[in-house]
């Protein structure tokens, strides 16, 4: 049997944002990660903190969470929610050629944090690329996904293939 999705309308199908009115606030977690694929001149320079731009992860962080903090304003159907926290770890990778990225996004509210997380995630990739793009053109951006989320009537889930 299929689950129908909560963002259509079931009699005309059209797209909606949910009513989320009548839900209780309760306490809502999500961690998204995703990976940067890098050349080798790329790693030894981010190792030795030679990048003509400065500090890529900081300035990617930076980035991430406030774009988590405008993810209502940026995915059509998603509430504006208020974030208690988001935390981004970014890890190189030297022998994988990769950054490893983590945004894990907290709140306590009527409807997940889910966006927040992957938003936080795609944005802070997107801005270490930009950071990087001078010395490696060949940067690949990959595998962003939801790693786990707690809360919420569904609640504590991870994903089954990472």
């Amino acid at each position: 049997m299929a689950v129908p999705l909560s963002h259509f309308d079931p009699v005309t199908g059209r797209a909606r944002m949910v009513d989320v009115g009548g839900k209780a606030a309760t306490a809502r977690a999500a961690t998204a990660r995703g990976r940067v694929r890098i050349g080798a001149e790329l790693a030894l320079r981010l190792k030795e903190g030679t990048l003509e731009k400065g500090d890529a992860f900081t300035v990617a962080k930076t980035a991430g969470i406030l774009a988590a903090k405008q993810t209502g304003a940026l995915i059509p159907m998603c509430h504006p929610l208020p974030l208690n926290v988001v935390e981004i770890e970014m890890t190189l990778q030297e022998a994988e050629l990769a950054v490893l990225i983590q945004a894990t996004a907290r709140t306590e509210a009527r409807t997940g944090v889910e966006m927040e997380a992957l938003v936080a995630v795609a944005v802070a990739a997107l801005t270490f690329y930009d950071m990087c793009t001078a010395v490696d053109k060949a940067l690949v951006i990959e595998d962003i996904h939801l790693a786990e989320k707690t809360g919420g009537k569904s609640g504590a889930w991870r994903h089954p293939r990472f």
